[in-house]
């Protein structure tokens, strides 16, 4: 009988991902509505594409209710409450 080898797999080696909390907060230069719950996402790029999402919907149920979000940003925030980027609601022209 072959003595018993100890095999590490080699998922268990590697770090987990990394991940990050994000806020999103919306302003628009006078009122800012605060995101306290925030989401874990693995970077910048990955806030950034829910982000737009996120705008995305806005932009559907403001036009549904015949809102305006017009001079409104989202900012994506880290837990400092530094702002990592800004993404205006303002629709855009193409």
């Amino acid at each position: 009988m072959p003595p018993e080898v100890s095999v590490e797999h080699p998922a268990i080696l590697l770090d987990p991902e990394p991940s990050m909390r994000c806020y999103f907060h919306l302003a628009n230069g006078e009122e800012m509505i605060l995101d306290d719950i925030g989401i874990e996402v693995s970077d910048l790029a990955t806030a950034k594409e829910m982000a737009l999402q996120a705008i995305e919907d806005i932009r559907t149920e403001a036009i549904q209710l015949g809102a305006s979000w017009q001079g409104w940003r989202l900012d994506i925030a880290d837990p400092t409450g530094r702002t990592l980027l800004s993404i205006t609601l303002d629709p855009t022209i193409h």
